[in-house]
């Protein structure tokens, strides 16, 4: 099967063309401008893999870029991931996170309806379109309201309605993802967890004194690797029903601090560093804790995450420290 993954050079959209290259699939990936950043995949996906990739150059914001884009193949699926995805950001441009996060993706919709109506779209959403829903309410399962408290949730709601209400009203094949906190190799370092493990290498390397700068420690989540995100997204894309939104999110529940303990354990620095609150780190409205439901997807395509917690941290480290020297 031929997909298009939009974001193919962040941080999700790497591990999953590797996926999808070693499933026997071709790849195509949509990115902004022929500058090099195709190559910047390379510190995730091997070479073996980086040849069998196609890209294709647009940018979400102009529709007529995106359109020609459904002229130069025929796909089953596109996975998009694109966006303005740092929640503290949406905050000082909400106007920037709005336009690429919503538009982008009305425009990526109409070019599909428009181009190839009979091929898939996984629209990826967030966790964030539920706010902060009380703890007393159990479980964040896929009927609880959407009332987001950032911007950036804003700007995710926006699309995840447009997206099912287009499967609805055009028969076209889209759903939802709803991801919940994810982590691993190339997480940008502004996130929270990949910010620990970045400040970490980088004392253990000797460019930065003991301290880190934290931001809200208490904050809890169910945590999972990004590579079994991907996972259950190729899975969906193969089982999902059109208009239908799904939770993915992890089975065990960790504050950041406890994170960051972890890191500080492996990297022998436990009890060896300051942390620091910087308020630059601090969400304006924080979501104190957010546990998933993800019965709706595990029964539909047998998902379950696999891969453990310290691995993932263990690999965050890693990655960390091929890139920093």
């Amino acid at each position: 099967m031929r997909f298009l993954v939009t974001g193919i050079t962040g941080f999700v959209g790497p591990h999953l063309a590797n996926l999808l290259v070693e499933e026997g699939h071709e790849v195509y990936g949509f990115l902004r401008a022929s500058n090099g950043r195709e190559d910047d995949i390379r510190d995730i996906v091997p070479d073996r893999n980086f040849q069998r990739l196609k890209f294709l150059y647009g940018d979400l914001q102009d529709y007529d870029s995106v359109l020609r884009a459904f002229d130069v193949a025929q796909f089953d699926g596109v996975f998009h991931l694109a966006a303005q995805s740092h929640p503290p950001t949406s905050f000082n441009d909400p106007r920037g996170t709005f336009l690429t996060n919503a538009a982008g993706t009305v425009n990526l919709a109409e070019a599909i309806r428009a181009r190839q109506p009979s091929c898939r779209m996984m629209f990826c959403s967030t966790s964030e379109v539920y706010g902060a829903p009380p703890e007393k309410g159990g479980p964040i399962h896929e009927g609880f309201a959407i009332q987001p408290i950032s911007p950036y949730g804003v700007s995710k709601a926006a699309g995840d309605l447009y997206i099912r209400e287009r499967a609805a009203s055009c028969k076209l094949g889209f759903f939802v993802t709803r991801a919940f906190s994810h982590t691993g190799p190339r997480r940008g370092r502004r996130f929270s967890i990949a910010s620990d493990a970045y400040q970490i290498v980088r004392i253990l390397k000797g460019f930065q004194d003991p301290v880190i700068r934290v931001g809200t420690l208490s904050s809890r989540r169910v945590v999972m690797d990004v590579r079994d995100c991907c996972r259950a997204y190729y899975l969906l894309m193969k089982h999902a029903h059109p208009g239908e939104a799904f939770n993915i999110g992890g089975d065990t529940l960790f504050s950041i601090g406890e994170l960051l303990d972890q890191m500080l354990e492996m990297a022998g620095l436990k009890a060896r560093v300051e942390l620091k609150v910087d308020p630059n780190l601090v969400r304006p409205v924080d979501i104190p804790v957010q546990i998933c439901d993800s019965r709706k997807c595990r029964e539909l395509t047998g998902w379950k995450p696999t891969i453990p917690i310290r691995q993932t941290l263990e690999d965050l480290l890693e990655y960390f420290s091929r890139k920093i020297v």
